[in-house]
């Protein structure tokens, strides 16, 4: 979502840090281009105004000039004043009795129903909560039968649907039967219109009144770039709300509803969704996020995902089989099955500090999403003794495994060598030991000359 925002911030910053010393005409000339650069990014004219002359009253200053590295300290200061645009990192309140109540809110076709799953689910897992889903959308055909769906597949609670009841009666129903079934949270998806009216208003004020909810939650699409800005200025004036959602992160938005929501209505951004699975749901955290339009990387949510998808026990195993030198193309499928877990490889990659930078390089090299599933095809294609054995796989047994994975030999050729590649680095490892690792460092593993390019995909 954020570059093209990140793309022209870090041309402005790389001119910076080239130069021994700024004036204040350089700082000027700099901030001119960032607030071009927001305003493209469709960030709300009245946050852009304020967030320049935060920046410019640092960046002016002794702090800068007597720095040793000026351009560093610019980057500094803007990553500070975007930590303070962004606001802090708040997570759901469950300061009341159970079943708290969740009111989730927003225009049609923004989210709302997926998102109230994916919540559901990260509370389930996470959290530990028992989970309780209520459609109140009474307007949309199947709403109700697709948020059912959702629940059967978070693992959670559904609300039984009882046809022509109204969404009050609905709401204060789910309630009643969270107290009595011993539910902790009561998620309530409201319905949504095509643009706010009359009539969208009072309703989920009702509703609101209804069930006191301890959350009401906006979802808002990020594609709907300034639009999104004025929606989130009209909920929370006629409704209240206690946090936001944004949803289609992995677009190509331009960024600006993130810097500005939060701006404008005073209210954390809670939650950001990035793709239609329901575990692609992520905590906001203004600092991570700064440094990503920075590009700066986040390697903590980086690490955070790693960990999520990360199987304890196939693990102990590898590690196990390369103490002893071992690796065969079964473990080399598990660790694809790894990788596919984390997410969108570009995804990935984009959260490596400095990759901002390499964008055009990282499109150009076609990063195939689906060259994993390939290659585990590949895999799969072959019997047990030829994953436990690859010496064996010869030119007839090539063919048959490339008809079986509707590939090309030559797409087994490149699996072997780069399987054979990874065996060598396990063998180095298992001969060297642990001091011999420690004392070599990763260079040690490296063919003569380098090689370090020779593992991609």
């Amino acid at each position: 979502m954020f570059e093209s925002l990140s793309s022209r911030l870090g041309e402005v910053f790389d001119r910076l840090k080239r130069r021994g010393a700024l004036s204040e005409a350089d700082v000027g000339e700099a901030l001119r281009e960032v607030r071009v650069a927001l305003l493209e990014a469709d960030v709300a004219l009245p946050v852009v105004k304020d967030f320049i002359a935060k920046v410019k009253e640092r960046a002016v200053g002794q702090e800068v000039v007597k720095s040793i590295t000026p351009g560093q300290m610019v980057v500094k200061i803007v990553h500070d004043c975007l930590i303070d645009t962004l606001g802090q990192a708040e997570e759901l309140s469950f300061q009341a009795v159970p079943p708290v109540p969740v009111l989730m809110v927003g225009l049609q076709g923004s989210g709302k129903t997926t998102t109230s799953a994916k919540i559901a689910l990260r509370l389930r897992t996470r959290d530990r909560k028992k989970v309780l889903l209520a459609s109140l959308d009474v307007y949309r055909p199947a709403a109700q039968q697709q948020l059912e769906i959702l629940a059967g597949q978070a693992e959670v609670g559904s609300l039984p649907i009882v046809a022509g009841e109204l969404p009050v009666a609905i709401a204060r129903r789910a309630i009643e039967v969270g107290r009595r079934e011993g539910y902790d949270v009561v998620i309530l998806d409201t319905a949504g219109r095509m643009h706010i009216d009359e009539a969208l208003m009072a309703e989920v004020a009702a509703v609101k009144a209804a069930v006191t909810p301890a959350e009401t939650l906006l979802v808002v699409d990020s594609m709907t770039g300034q639009d999104a800005v004025t929606l989130a200025r009209e909920f929370n004036d006629k409704i209240g709300v206690t946090g936001l959602v944004l949803t289609r992160v992995d677009g190509d938005a331009r960024g600006g509803a993130a810097l500005s929501m939060r701006a404008v209505t005073g209210r954390p951004i809670k939650f950001l969704g990035a793709g239609e699975k329901l575990d692609a749901l992520e905590v906001f955290h203004p600092d991570r996020v700064a440094g990503r339009i920075l590009g700066m990387g986040d390697v903590v949510s980086l690490v955070e995902k790693a960990i999520d998808s990360f199987e304890q026990d196939s693990a102990e195993k590898l590690a196990a089989k390369m103490a002893k030198g071992k690796f065969d193309l079964e473990d080399l499928a598990a660790q694809f099955r790894q990788i596919k877990k984390m997410g969108d490889l570009k995804g990935i990659v984009g959260m490596l500090p400095g990759m901002g930078k390499m964008k055009k390089q990282i499109d150009d090299a076609n990063i195939d999403p689906r060259a994993i599933n390939r290659q585990e095809a590949i895999i799969l294609s072959m019997t047990r003794s030829e994953r436990r054995h690859p010496d064996i796989i010869k030119a007839s047994r090539k063919r048959r495994i490339a008809d079986g994975a509707g590939v090309s030999v030559q797409d087994v050729n490149k699996l072997l060598k780069q399987y054979q590649q990874m065996a060598d680095v396990m063998k180095k490892v298992s001969k060297m030991g642990q001091k011999g690792l420690m004392r070599h460092g990763l260079g040690g593993l490296l063919p003569p000359g380098g090689g370090g390019g020779r593992f991609g995909f």
